[in-house]
């Protein structure tokens, strides 16, 4: 990650990449494969992150 950010808007950036994950394997087993997708999922070059 680029130097010239401050701390915080590195803080949101970080979230954003732990949220960008697949649900679990453990999720999925357990409600009976209702939970398969995250709605939260993004791709990085598609759809912009909005952090300021």
């Amino acid at each position: 990650m680029a130097a010239r950010k401050n701390t915080s808007r590195k803080k949101r950036l970080i979230k954003r990449v732990k949220q960008n994950r697949p649900v679990p394997a453990w999720v999925i087993i357990r409600t009976h494969r209702h939970v398969r997708t995250n709605p939260k999922r993004r791709a990085w070059r598609r759809s912009d992150v909005n952090v300021g």
